[in-house]
């Protein structure tokens, strides 16, 4: 599910900001971006994300500003290197013929000319102000995702109702399947021209017997209606459930696939067509679930 969240917090005339953005993704993934001055409190960001996000691409952006009073004493020219720039600079101006003037503009966007300060201290001694600020931003993130993840239930929950109609008329139907399936055997020994009270009643006992135990569909339908009560306990359950989700998308469709090779029926392969897109729309949705 998607989400934004941010939170700072002030430490030792610095302040420190957490910006969290999440996207869908199947597994859970982790992308930290620190200045370096904290790098080492990464394990520590990405343990926090973990305890409240169980799923989908996290980018946490962490940003170290300086307080008042705090900028000049963090930010130093490298007077040498802008020198060794400038002269660079114009000696390929005159060998490329080109005209104008090196200017301090140029100078200063160049790598390593203006340079932080790195003495900030232990980066561990900043951990409690990221950590609040991570909480904060965690906090928006989660409740944005909840949101987002009542609606996804709505929709979800929609496709198994239709989903448990269809299966439903499935079970109806499947009794007389039998019987359709005699008709149709008789009308074709009819349309043979071949007189259907002359057939050994035997032979035709036989043929049903065997119709009946490749055409099954009990088994199949009963399992398919564990299947959605397990997405009800799903429902009910505060915990991640969206790769349980995954596993009952694809145990469904195992189903509705056997159902549909089995039934051997007109009306039953339209349910199955039925039970086909729904899942497919519910897998996609699950996809999103946490």
């Amino acid at each position: 599910m998607t989400g934004y969240g941010r939170g700072e917090a002030a430490q030792d005339g610095w302040k420190i900001t957490v910006e969290l953005s999440a996207v869908n993704r199947k597994q859970s993934e982790i992308v930290v971006n620190l200045p370096r001055e904290l790098e080492v409190l990464e394990a520590q960001i990405r343990d926090e994300i973990n305890r409240r996000v169980a799923r989908g691409r996290v980018t946490a952006r962490v940003a170290l500003h300086a307080g008042e009073g705090q900028e000049a004493d963090r930010v130093r020219v490298n007077t040498p290197l802008a020198q060794a720039y400038a002269k660079q600079l114009r000696e390929l101006a005159k060998k490329l013929k080109l005209a104008g003037v090196v200017t301090l503009d140029q100078i200063v966007r160049a790598p390593g000319v203006l340079q932080a300060d790195e003495n900030l201290g232990d980066a561990e001694d900043f951990w409690p102000a990221v950590k609040k600020a991570t909480s904060q931003a965690l906090g928006q993130l989660v409740k944005m995702r909840e949101r987002e993840g009542a609606q996804l239930l709505k929709d979800i929950a929609g496709r198994i109702a239709i989903m448990r109609k269809s299966a439903g008329r499935v079970r109806e139907q499947a009794p007389q399947v039998m019987a359709r399936y005699r008709a149709q055997l008789l009308e074709r020994v009819k349309n043979a021209g071949l007189d259907p009270a002359s057939l050994d009643e035997e032979r035709l006992h036989k043929e049903m017997v065997l119709f009946a135990d490749r055409s099954d569909i009990s088994e199949e339908i009963t399992r398919l209606q564990s299947h959605f009560q397990q997405f009800d306990q799903c429902v009910k359950s505060a915990e991640p459930v969206g790769r349980t989700l995954d596993f009952l998308a694809q145990e469904m469709n195992r189903e509705i696939n056997t159902i549909g090779s089995k039934a051997n029926d007109s009306l039953i392969s339209r349910e199955v067509m039925v039970l086909k897109t729904e899942l497919e729309k519910f897998r996609e949705q699950s996809m999103n679930v946490e």
